[in-house]
Order: structure tokens, then C-alpha cells, then sequence
């Protein structure tokens, strides 16, 4: 039987977890920030959303081990979100 070599993914967990924790720490500091616009706030928490969804998706769902096209596959809904965004901006400021 062939059997492959399983190494420890530990390490790479915790920091990816450390990372999680970090940017949900800079999401609690950001709202009580002081002389910032709202469009500043809004825009750095929608940031550090997407930064948060993608190491959970890339790394805890295992998309680093899936082949190029899966992660094609998985990036198609992030089409659909920048092309919501570009409607409510452009309805915005009509």
C-alpha cells in the first residue's frame, strides 16, 4: 500500500488563528476612533472583513492544497460582491 507522509499543520493554525485575533482586535479599536469619517471606518471594516474571510476560507478550508481551478471556482461569488458594490457606489452617487 502507498502511504503518504501526514505532516503537522499546528504551527500554521495557531498564526493563522493569532491573525484572526489581531485583526478582530484592530475591527473592536476602529469604531471609537476619533476625527475619522464614517467612509474611512466603513471602508477599513469591510477591508479587514474580506482579510478575515479569505484566511479562513484559504486556510482552514483548505483551498492552499486545492489545484487552480477549484480556487477559481471558489473565487466566482467574490464577482458577484464587487459587482453589488459597483451598483450600490454607483446608485450612491447619482
Amino acid at each position: 500500500m502507498s502511504e503518504t507522509a501526514h505532516h503537522s499543520h499546528k504551527k500554521l493554525y495557531i498564526g493563522v488563528f493569532f491573525a484572526l485575533a489581531i485583526l478582530t482586535g484592530l475591527e473592536l479599536l476602529i469604531p471609537g476612533l476619533e476625527g475619522v469619517s464614517y467612509i474611512m471606518k466603513a471602508s477599513s471594516l469591510t477591508g479587514l472583513a474580506f482579510g478575515k474571510a479569505f484566511l479562513v476560507a484559504y486556510f482552514y478550508m483548505h483551498l492552499n492544497e486545492e489545484k487552480g481551478w477549484l480556487k477559481f471556482i471558489a473565487a466566482i461569488p467574490c464577482s458577484a460582491g464587487i459587482y453589488a458594490a459597483v451598483v450600490i457606489l454607483e446608485s450612491m452617487y447619482r
